[in-house]
């Protein structure tokens, strides 16, 4: 399969509390990252998100810092007991996607990735 993905992808062992901006409701889920990259996250979900949907997102970095981000789903696969999602940030600030940046050129150079 072709690699369409402008930005490396890299795992990352973290959580994020989202919820959606069009409703009213202010439920929070916490879903499992399993790749992020400056542009876009992969991550595990158990409730059903809305493809096209725009969610408020709270992301824990490796430093502990908290980024607060917007996240558009565009991929949504059924898995057994989970959903696995893709979703691009949507109006990241710079200073944000570097942070993330920073990271793959850590790991690269760690061999990690």
């Amino acid at each position: 399969m072709e690699e369409r993905r402008r930005s490396k992808r890299m795992e990352l062992d973290a959580k994020i509390m989202v919820k959606r901006l069009d409703e009213d409701t202010a439920e929070e889920i916490i879903i499992e990252i399993v790749d992020i990259s400056k542009t876009g996250a992969g991550f595990n979900c158990k409730t059903p998100l809305t493809i096209g949907a725009i969610y408020e997102a709270y992301l824990t970095i490796w430093t502990k810092e908290v980024i607060h981000c917007f996240i558009e789903i565009v991929r949504i696969e059924k898995k057994t007991d989970t959903f696995a999602y893709g979703g691009i940030f949507v109006g990241m600030p710079e200073m944000d996607m570097k942070r993330i940046e920073t990271y793959e050129t850590i790991e690269t150079a760690n061999g990690n990735i």
